[in-house]
């Protein structure tokens, strides 16, 4: 009879990210690792393989549990209004925190093709939903429109990835609202 697991890998991979978070993947040590997810090391071994492959499935379940709803916010293509409701969302998400893949794409994605082909897909979403929320703005004339919508998205994308740098300097979260807000200001009618 096989026997039944003593844990709950979705709870080891949230704690995952809280330690990558805090240590970043080269800093994160296995005795730290092993003592916050309650695994014992035979048993790590036996689910992941290795810290880096620990690593690869914390970063799938942080873009499926934590990235992809908040991206789900564009995902409704409403203009203006899904734009502001995904950078609401993404500050909560990553203030006094920052962005795990992002995080992750700056220490290890010039070497790790693996992290760099995720944080690709990542942005590559992320600045197509933006693309279609612009045109849908457009056509509410609710943003300029003289803008180069592929510019623009691309401009918010850069933007997503400065704020999960932002984020972990800002005093406040109102500091990454009021950026925001200059962001879209400029397009806006």
């Amino acid at each position: 009879m096989p026997r039944t697991s003593l844990y709950n890998l979705d709870d080891i991979l949230c704690e995952a990210e809280d330690i990558f978070i805090e240590h970043s993947y080269n800093g994160a040590v296995m005795d730290e690792i092993i003592a916050r997810t309650e695994f014992n090391r035979r048993g790590f071994y036996l689910e992941f393989g290795s810290k880096l492959k620990f690593l690869y499935a914390a970063l799938e379940y942080y873009d499926t549990h934590k990235l992809s709803p908040i991206l789900a916010h564009l995902e409704d293509h409403q203009g203006l209004a899904s734009i502001e409701r995904f950078f609401a969302a993404y500050i909560e998400h990553i203030y006094g925190r920052g962005c795990l893949l992002i995080n992750m794409v700056t220490e290890l994605g010039s070497e790790d093709d693996h992290i760099r082909s995720l944080g690709r897909h990542y942005l590559d979403k992320l600045q197509l939903a933006f693309i279609g929320c612009l045109e849908q703005a457009q056509r509410q004339q609710t943003v300029q429109p003289h803008i180069n919508v592929e510019a623009v998205a691309l401009q918010l994308t850069s933007f997503v990835q400065g704020f999960a740098i932002n984020s972990i300097l800002a005093e406040s979260e109102e500091e990454l609202h009021i950026a925001t807000r200059a962001l879209l200001q400029p397009i806006s009618q």
